[in-house]
């Protein structure tokens, strides 16, 4: 098959995906500032509960690491000092979904040591904890791997070594913006890059500790710096670094 129609193929099937369902919620950050009835702010370096945000990062968080721009979200990581700082937000408690196609459009930040990262939390975790809950890596990216997209999930049966994921090369990933995406229903959840399938999770049996994905899950966006998966080695000279979201968009 040529390529243009490849390409054609891909974004068809990308158009009916979408048309099937309706748009119920966007988030185009049009607006000088977050919506406080959307986004919570998650500040400081996760102690004393959860030291290093459970992955030993470097970053202290705060509510001053971001702005809004021509409709993106701007998270800014860099150095001050001797200190990492970067900003975490969330929609816990104020929006979550069950089901459905979930899209943003990013543009990543570049470097060792940089972990950027669009992810979803069980609305069910300040009761039955990480893994339980569920986790969905719709994009990570890791700065020390370049031209890597990792998409994953987490649950009680699966944490740990991350058996349920996908490493996708993409040589253009980090340059300009990409959109990344699930699709998610009772059976399974479908990952993709650019509308390509890139990743599909369906475990033949499903149970609480195999498939949490039968509540609603809320959204996070950060930019880690450092840690396990960011790696022990940050260079600092290519800090500060911007990670822009364009848009989030809920489809069901």
């Amino acid at each position: 098959m040529k390529k243009s129609l490849f390409i054609l193929l891909i974004a068809t099937v990308s158009f009916a995906q979408k048309t099937k369902r309706t748009l119920v919620w966007e988030e185009n950050f049009t607006s000088k500032v977050l919506d406080s009835t959307v986004w919570n702010f998650e500040l400081g370096n996760g102690c004393p509960n959860l030291c290093g945000w459970g992955n030993n990062e470097a970053q202290v968080y705060t509510n001053t690491n971001h702005h809004l721009t021509e409709g993106c979200l701007v998270i800014r990581a860099k150095k001050e000092g001797n200190s990492y700082t970067s900003t975490r937000i969330t929609t816990k408690d104020k929006k979550e979904f069950q089901y459905g196609r979930i899209e943003t459009r990013a543009k990543l930040p570049v470097g060792t040591g940089l972990w950027p990262a669009f992810w979803m939390l069980g609305a069910n975790i300040s009761e039955v904890g990480w893994p339980k809950c569920g986790e969905i890596d719709i994009l990570e990216y890791v700065g020390k791997q370049p031209d890597i997209v990792f998409t994953s999930l987490h649950t009680q049966d699966s944490h740990g070594n991350t058996i349920n994921t996908k490493k996708t090369t993409i040589p253009t990933i980090e340059e300009g913006f990409h959109t990344y995406a699930i699709d998610w229903d009772k059976d399974k959840i479908a990952f993709f890059v650019d509308d390509a399938l890139v990743y599909t999770f369906q475990p033949e049996v499903k149970n609480e500790n195999t498939w949490p994905y039968n509540q609603p899950f809320y959204f996070i966006i950060n930019v880690a710096i450092g840690g396990n998966f960011g790696g022990p080695t940050i260079d600092d000279s290519i800090l500060p670094q911007e990670f822009k979201i364009d848009y989030i968009k809920v489809y069901q």
